[in-house]
């Protein structure tokens, strides 16, 4: 597969190119879940490297309605741009040779590269003897690492993780592995994989628990009241929402916003539901 080609500045944006291009499939990602093929998209003489994940290709879930979670990856992508931080890559919802699907800018190594998708999670989490996470790292739990002996998991003392951290308390990500951050050109850390998030119930399952109960940095808490500005009636992204998920789900964003600005703190878990995703990577 070729390397992603840069999209020449002062040209058509990420999402114009996503969206106005032809899409041409590559080959197939196989690990992933659902059907993941990987492409290059196309227009004039501008071209870039791309994910298309059609929506023919998403297994149902017991708690997901089915064919949505295209729309959730582009919620995602619409709530990360309104926080100002870019924490995921530019992602459109648009036809494709399978159908309308999610299209979203490759972001990292070509996808021949090995151990493409984790290379973010490689650099950023890890497991440690002991029951201290170390300088520079927060603490997750204790995990099974064979023959009856537990490490503790730990993950950066990182502002980018940070502020992923935010963004899946707001989109209530259901699926934070470590396999999904990415390390981009400059160190720029992305987060993909949003196609189970914004249920209306507490789904978060996240390896990002390191902050739990602490006090919300001041720019997170600047973002956040931006994007309460951004979710009132009326105003763009409560209408680009309300195109992609249910009018409850979108309420939901309201209220879990709402509830982070009043408590001022990062989330814990709720004790209702797994903690970390499994396999956790």
């Amino acid at each position: 597969m070729p390397a992603p080609e840069r999209i020449p500045a002062g040209s058509l944006t990420a999402v114009d190119l996503l969206t106005r291009g032809e899409l041409t499939v590559r080959g197939q990602i196989r690990e992933a879940s659902n059907a993941v093929l990987y492409c290059t998209v196309a227009y004039e003489e501008q071209s870039a490297a791309c994910v298309y994940k059609p929506v023919a290709g998403e297994r149902p879930l017991w708690d997901f309605p089915d064919g949505t979670l295209a729309q959730r990856e582009v919620a995602a992508y619409e709530v990360s741009e309104a926080l100002g931080w870019g924490l995921v890559p530019p992602t459109v919802l648009r036809d494709g040779p399978y159908g309308e699907g999610m299209v979203q800018l490759w972001v990292g190594p070509a996808a021949d590269a090995e151990d493409a998708a984790a290379v973010g999670g490689a650099e950023l989490l890890a497991l440690v003897e002991g029951e201290e996470p170390g300088d520079g790292w927060k603490a997750v739990g204790f995990a099974e690492v064979g023959e009856g002996r537990t490490a503790l998991l730990v993950h950066a003392d990182d502002v980018r993780l940070r502020r992923l951290a935010v963004l899946d308390a707001v989109i209530n990500n259901a699926d934070r592995k470590g396999g999904h951050l990415v390390l981009g050109e400059d160190e720029r850390l992305f987060g993909i994989d949003h196609g189970v998030t914004f249920n209306v119930e507490d789904k978060l399952r996240t390896l990002l628990w390191g902050w739990a109960g602490e006090k919300l940095p001041e720019e997170a808490v600047d973002a956040l009241g931006s994007l309460q500005g951004g979710l009132a009636a009326g105003e763009r992204l409560a209408g680009r929402l309300g195109e992609l998920l249910t009018a409850a789900e979108v309420d939901a964003v309201r209220e879990r916003v709402a509830a982070l600005l009043a408590a001022g703190r990062h989330p814990g878990p709720s004790g209702e539901w797994p903690a970390i995703p499994w396999p956790p990577v």
